[in-house]
């Protein structure tokens, strides 16, 4: 156990404090007969006890179970902590982390009114519903935190001959490493390194594709030569493309080095499976990560259906 339900609660009007009750019963829209369930991903709201005790010594009054709107109260994870995606096993149900805190309205509403200040939206947090069932207090909460799989394969005829040592790939696993770290994230990255040849590449693409990997980076074969296939094998598995950060970063440095503008990379979507093609070059990797990253998290977010605009 992780942590447990210590309250459940529910209000019948968006803006007004909820009232404990003795279960609640989770559909694929939220908490029956809840204000806040809905076709959208802030189906059900959690509130830390830890969080409500902090605030309630700032306010120096008790503060009750629901009085920030929250449908579940928990005890003994640190919830702002947790990462989208994460997600929250109790019972039966299963919830998955979509939002962490929201806008808060002040003085239009009820909460704020009554309460005088609301923590929900910094250290409140948001799910949605993958399996449906029923919660009640002193239920155990299991927390499944999100790792995040990314794939590196670099195509290269004489680096996977041994000729010379792939420093491409490398490059793009430094760079990824500071970013999921700099964003405190779970992740796993493997690597590989194979031939330019198509067909070892869809196989790749494929079994990543199946197995549910989040990002797949290729670096090698963008170019024009007779034996650049990557573009050609991975456009014809893309679901649809992503072609606005792959323009961008070959004006971006075309502007400067024309020869940037011979680069044919893509990117788009396989499945839930993201792909970048990137040139095979260390500077190249360099130049394209660093704009990749810029927009990487977003991308997933739409991916996934959570509206963060």
């Amino acid at each position: 156990m992780d942590g447990k339900v210590l309250s459940v609660n529910i209000s019948e009007k968006t803006g007004t404090i909820k009232h404990p009750v003795e279960k609640i019963t989770i559909t694929e829209s939220g908490v029956m007969n809840d204000a806040h369930a809905g076709d959208w991903h802030r189906q059900v709201s959690l509130l830390a006890v830890e969080s409500i005790e902090k605030f309630s010594r700032q306010a120096n009054r008790k503060i009750h179970f629901g009085e920030f709107a929250e449908n579940i109260t928990t005890q003994g994870i640190e919830l702002p902590k947790c990462n989208i995606f994460d997600r929250f096993q109790v019972g039966e149900t299963e919830l998955e982390l979509t939002q962490i805190g929201k806008e808060c309205h002040g003085t239009t509403c009820a909460i704020f009114k009554e309460v005088g200040n609301c923590v929900m939206p910094k250290e409140g947090i948001f799910c949605r519903v993958l399996k449906t069932g029923t919660i009640q207090p002193n239920d155990e909460i299991l927390l499944v935190p999100k790792v995040t799989h990314v794939s590196i394969v670099t195509l290269s005829d004489r680096a996977s001959a041994g000729v010379y040592e792939d420093r491409s790939g490398p490059k793009i696993k430094e760079m990824l490493d500071a970013f999921f770290s700099q964003k405190k994230m779970r992740y796993e990255i493997e690597t590989l390194l194979i031939p330019d040849n198509a067909e070892a590449l869809r196989t790749h693409l494929n079994e990543r594709r199946n197995g549910g990997t989040d990002f797949v980076f290729t670096t090698g074969g963008t170019g024009i030569g007779e034996r650049d296939i990557t573009v050609e094998t991975v456009s014809g598995m893309l679901d649809k493309e992503i072609p606005g950060i792959m323009e961008l970063i070959r004006v971006k440095y075309g502007m400067e080095k024309p020869n940037a503008l011979l680069s044919r990379g893509v990117a788009g979507i396989m499945g839930k499976t993201i792909v970048y093609t990137l040139p095979g070059s260390v500077k190249a990797v360099s130049e394209y990560m660093s704009e990749i990253t810029k927009t990487m998290e977003h991308t997933v977010f739409m991916l996934h259906g959570i509206d963060k605009h």
